[in-house]
C-alpha cells in the first residue's frame, strides 16, 4: 500500500513538473516572438517584455518546486521503506 502511494506521488510529480515546464516554453517563446515582431505597435513589444519577464521568474520558480518535490519524493520513498521494513 504504501508502494502504491509513493509511486502515485512520483507519478503525479513528474506529470505536473512536465506540465509546468512546458507552460514556460510557451510564454517565452510567445513573449519573445511578439518582442522581435515586425509590428510597430511599442505596446506588444512590452506585452513580449513582460511575457519574457514573467517566465523567467516561473521558470526560478519551478525549479525551486521541482527541487521540493523532489525531496519529497525522496521522503515518501524513505518512509514507504520504514514501513514496509519495519513491519
Amino acid at each position: 500500500m504504501a508502494a502504491d502511494i509513493v509511486e502515485m506521488v512520483e507519478d503525479l510529480t513528474g506529470k505536473l513538473t512536465a506540465l509546468a515546464w512546458a507552460l514556460f516554453l510557451l510564454s517565452w517563446s510567445i513573449g519573445w516572438t511578439l518582442r522581435g515582431s515586425p509590428i510597430p505597435s511599442s505596446k506588444v513589444k512590452r506585452v513580449g517584455n513582460s511575457l519574457i519577464e514573467d517566465s523567467m521568474w516561473a521558470a526560478l520558480w519551478l525549479a525551486l518546486g521541482t527541487t521540493v518535490f523532489a525531496v519529497i519524493v525522496k521522503l515518501a520513498g524513505i518512509v514507504s521503506e520504514v514501513l514496509i521494513g519495519g513491519g
